[in-house]
């Protein structure tokens, strides 16, 4: 087993990038001119009842993008005897799915049969960004939505306790750079994490730190506090940072006060580049934000599929 991940990453970088669909920003002059709006429409619509629903959606494409490219697979339900996506321990509090479901209804209202599942997703992704205060970018168009959806897949995420050169790893894969990594790793402004994801860091560390010594031990102390080994809430955790619904630049400033909650982000600090990028954006919330956009343009770039779906939770 252990050589079977590598290869079976491989493989998936593979067919994302040499069945790949070229994209292209009027892909739906013609045939679908206000699929981009209907869709923020929704988003904004929702986003105003549930402050949670810019975070999910965020997480919901890079997810969808990290695994056969960004084909929607993450929004099929399981069937059968297959365990999707969605129902992996990875996604499991992944919320939201309801917003596509109803931005594709919409979209399909007005021009049936031509907008991708994946598309709109892309487009929301955008829209949660912008509606929490970030920047704008145009979302190149013409994705494929894809036939397969496997849980076992799931284990290709990056996870949050990689060091960074699982990070790098990870994302060299994929055709992005480490620059691509720094900026795009930002996205945690967004949410809220559960104790599962950084208890690690502050319950039985390794065999000399009970807590992660990169922790600020007062940070560590207000964890606990919320994560208590035992009797602990069910959906028990905090917020990623002290603004989690604006897309701001204060992830990196956390990051530099040793308060972040993974382990990933603090990997950040471990190479000198990376570390300049984690200064760089903390201090610059408008160079942050440039190159957020050219790295989620480069990510949400990667397609692998075949068809357009009419419902985005069955293939066709």
């Amino acid at each position: 087993m252990a050589h079977f991940v590598p290869l079976l990453s491989t493989l998936l970088i593979f067919s994302i990038y040499y069945q790949g669909n070229a994209l292209s920003s009027n892909y739906y002059a013609k045939t679908c001119p206000q699929a981009e709006d209907t869709v923020m429409q929704i988003v904004k619509k929702e986003s105003k009842k549930d402050k949670t629903v810019p975070a999910t959606l965020l997480r919901m494409h890079f997810h969808d993008c990290f695994l056969r490219g960004c084909d929607a697979s993450i929004l099929l339900s399981s069937k059968g005897k297959n365990t999707a996506e969605k129902d992996a321990p990875p996604n499991g509090s992944m919320h939201g799915f309801y917003v596509i479901d109803g931005a594709k209804r919409a979209v399909e209202a007005i021009c049936p049969g031509v907008v991708s599942c994946a598309d709109i997703l892309a487009f929301a992704a955008r829209d949660a960004v912008v509606l929490s205060g970030g920047p704008y970018w145009e979302v190149p168009k013409g994705r494929k939505d894809g036939r397969i959806s496997r849980a076992t897949e799931t284990t290709l995420l990056p996870k949050p306790t990689f060091n960074i050169s699982q990070l790098q790893q990870s994302f060299q894969q994929r055709g992005l750079s480490a620059d691509d990594l720094v900026a795009l790793l930002g996205a945690h402004t967004l949410g809220f994490s559960h104790c599962s994801s950084f208890i690690s860091r502050i319950y039985n560390f390794n065999a000399t730190h009970d807590i992660d010594p990169t922790l600020r031990r007062s940070f560590a102390a207000s964890l606990k506090s919320i994560c208590p080994l035992k009797n602990r809430a069910k959906n028990a955790g905090i917020s990623n940072d002290p603004s989690p619904t604006t897309f701001d630049n204060t992830h990196y400033r956390i990051i530099l006060q040793k308060k972040s909650l993974f382990s990933s982000d603090h990997a950040l600090l471990t190479t000198p580049k990376t570390k300049n990028l984690v200064y760089k954006f903390a201090t610059s919330k408008a160079a942050f934000h440039k190159a957020f956009t050219n790295s989620i343009i480069k990510m949400s770039s990667l397609t692998g599929g075949q068809e357009v779906r009419k419902d985005c939770r069955v293939v066709n």
